[in-house]
């Protein structure tokens, strides 16, 4: 899932993208509001995260820009204005969501999972699972046969990406844009280096194999009944 965050208070906005990079999200940072409108219409993202008082443009006009365009996105707005007209202002503009700074983390986060779940109408689920493998999102807890796995953060995003993609063929490119952001590079090891960590942590010891290479393909992850 990626983010992009427009603060221009750089304390904020490292505490915001250490806690959602923590939590697995990818996050993008700019200052400015109107070179984070620009990215807002030229990419793809699942949420906005948009402070009020921006340089070069404020919040409210890249939240009405950003609608003007058709772009649904959802839309959070950080303001240190938390008046009920202020409030109202910020829904009419095309936001769809409001938080007053200062604001714990927590809260962000959840909202942030809501607007995500809500998006489109489709609710993702809490717990992925393949066979004996589950894994529960919001514990960050993953579980095979019983016994609990430690996970590193990027392991535990590759793992679900390949949970969420389960049964379907993932390539290379499509892993790093997802769970790295990185611009492609048919160089590097990154990809498959993960992949066998992850497989000693998930597969090794177990008779049953869930993450599979497609030779020139990429990796798709499934049990034996799906075979």
């Amino acid at each position: 899932m990626k983010i992009l965050l427009i603060e221009d208070d750089m304390k904020i906005a490292e505490f915001i993208k250490k806690g959602l990079q923590a939590s697995g999200f990818i996050v993008d940072h700019e200052k400015a509001g109107d070179i984070g409108l620009e990215m807002a219409l030229f990419q793809i993202y699942d949420t906005l995260i948009v402070d009020i008082m921006l340089p070069k443009l404020n919040g409210m006009s890249v939240v009405k820009k950003v609608r003007a365009n058709k772009i649904n996105t959802p839309i959070i707005i950080l303001s240190a204005r938390d008046g009920i007209d202020d409030r109202v202002k910020g829904l009419d503009a095309g936001a769809d969501d409001y938080l007053t700074k200062p604001f714990a983390f927590s809260e962000l986060l959840a909202r942030v999972q809501a607007l995500i779940r809500r998006a489109g109408g489709i609710v993702e689920p809490a717990k992925l699972f393949c066979e004996d493998l589950f894994l529960d999102i919001q514990k960050r807890e993953v579980i095979r046969a019983g016994k609990r796995i430690e996970l590193q953060p990027m392991e535990f995003t590759l793992l679900e990406y390949l949970l969420r993609s389960k049964e379907r063929v993932v390539s290379k490119i499509m892993i790093m844009e997802h769970v790295w952001n990185y611009n492609f590079d048919p160089m590097t090891n990154v990809v498959e280096a993960r992949i066998c960590k992850l497989r000693d942590k998930i597969d090794k010891g177990f008779k049953n194999k869930l993450i599979h290479t497609i030779r020139g393909a990429g990796y798709v992850l499934r049990g034996q009944d799906e075979l």
